[in-house]
């Protein structure tokens, strides 16, 4: 299965969108600063995910909610 997910950051009160294949291992590499963007934040909590059987999917998901560009968007999903 693959994921489409969103972490947030209460440190920088930022979300981060993303995709991945295993959330437990994703999330842990992003609290133990692997990525760039996601370093300054630490620690980041998932908030939000969404399953798909197909890598394109979930990657197609995260490239819609980033397009939104619209944290109450990303809100009004965590919301539901």
């Amino acid at each position: 299965m693959w994921f489409a997910y969103i972490l947030y950051s209460e440190k920088i009160d930022r979300y981060y969108v993303g995709h991945t294949e295993n959330l437990k291992w994703r999330l842990q590499r992003h609290n133990e600063g692997w990525g760039k963007y996601t370093k300054r934040g630490i620690p980041w909590e998932l908030v939000y995910f969404e399953e798909f059987k197909l890598k394109s999917d979930a990657v197609a998901r995260e490239a819609e909610i980033k397009n939104k560009k619209s944290r109450k968007f990303i809100e009004m999903l965590i919301d539901k």
